[in-house]
């Protein structure tokens, strides 16, 4: 008997509210309850509360919806406070006419509390909850044969809206650092084109205006020398121009450097501790874009799948190791899937792969081994 919280950003994110409805669903018990009770002023005020309720619950997810789409950390604030507390003042209004009933409240206001607010303020609001309705069971007459189970119900609520809470957290703070990581590799990328396209450019132009320096002065002298100049001129440009469209193709390549620090912010995102190289230098170049594939498979398989706490990548100029503590990076479809395409790069170049469950240890180890 959860309500349902808003979702992470997304298409389906702004139609939440449409999930939140579908849960009030349970509250039919209050309404039976106020209905069957005695006609009066207190259960006219009983059922005005409980449409009020709902209103304000529907409100008040749409806040934290709209908070979430902004900033996790924005939450919590006035309005979150002032609606929890309105949802309690409308709970207790129904109280008079429908009785231990109304306890059902208490759920929907533990997983406004847990979603809309911090962690650090939302688990006590909702455990306070819990206390407060197995108190009013246990203490007001009548209650107790009635009200058993709703003090769990409101714990229950509590601890599922908190995981989603920490999922979606997660999830947002992933996205944002791939944004950041994206940023910063088109930046780098851009940097590197244009220092390789300067000493490419730079050193071939030089060279290529001297020979022709050159040739114009032989034509008069030495006619042999002076076309030896020119196809010297013709291969040092062609050269040039080979190199510039090499440089443009390898913008759309994946290098070793980049592949670490965007493994590196992916773990952080995903509170995964890391052991990382520090540099790349000592792979040679033919290694560096397999070993490059290899870490980014093996680390989104890590995210996705393994639920690891801890990675070690160890590189060497001939191999590198990527090694979890989690439940097996490799158990998923889209694990596997990712293992097959690696698996096929390696057969193309004479490589070796090993992949799987670390023997008499928990977690999983990838291993590329560069051919000799």
């Amino acid at each position: 008997m959860t309500p349902s919280v808003p979702g992470p950003p997304g298409r389906g994110f702004r139609h939440g509210w449409v999930f939140a409805a579908i849960w009030l669903f349970y509250l039919g018990e209050n309404l039976n309850a106020l209905l069957g009770s005695r006609p009066g002023t207190w259960r006219d005020i009983g059922l005005a509360a409980l449409a009020l309720f709902v209103i304000a619950f529907l409100t008040l997810t749409a806040a934290i919806r709209v908070a979430t789409r902004i900033e996790p950390a924005r939450r919590a604030g006035a309005r979150i406070w002032i609606g929890l507390l309105v949802l309690l003042g409308l709970a207790a209004l129904q109280v008079p006419a429908a009785g231990h009933h109304t306890l059902v409240c208490g759920v929907y206001i533990a997983a406004a509390a847990v979603m809309g607010l911090p962690l650090r303020q939302g688990i006590p609001v909702a455990i306070g909850l819990a206390v407060a309705v197995e108190l009013a069971i246990r203490l007001i007459p009548g209650w107790g044969a009635g009200g058993q189970g709703y003090a769990l119900a409101v714990l229950f609520a509590g601890a599922a809206t908190g995981g989603i809470r920490v999922a979606f957290d997660r999830q947002i703070r992933l996205i944002h650092a791939q944004q950041e990581i994206a940023d910063l590799a088109v930046t780098g990328e851009r940097a590197r084109i244009a220092a390789e396209l300067h000493d490419i450019l730079g050193h071939s132009l030089t060279v290529v205006a001297v020979k022709a320096e050159l040739a114009q002065r032989l034509l008069d002298v030495d006619l042999d020398r002076a076309r030896n100049e020119l196809r010297d001129l013709e291969s040092l440009a062609r050269d040039a121009l080979a190199d510039v469209r090499a440089t443009a193709l390898n913008v759309r390549g994946i290098s070793l450097p980049g592949e670490i620090a965007a493994a590196k912010a992916a773990l952080a995102a995903a509170d995964v501790r890391a052991d990382l190289p520090g540099a790349a230098d000592e792979v040679p170049t033919r290694n560096r874009e397999l070993f490059a594939w290899t870490i980014r498979e093996a680390v989104t398989n890590i995210v996705r799948h393994s639920r690891a706490r801890h990675v070690t990548v160890l590189l060497r100029p001939d191999s590198v190791e990527i090694i979890d503590d989690g439940q097996g990076a490799g158990s998923g479809a889209g694990a596997g899937q990712g293992l097959a395409g690696l698996r096929r790069r390696a057969d193309q170049v004479g490589a070796r792969l090993t992949a799987g469950s670390r023997p008499g240890e928990q977690g999983f180890r990838v291993r590329m081994e560069a051919p000799s």
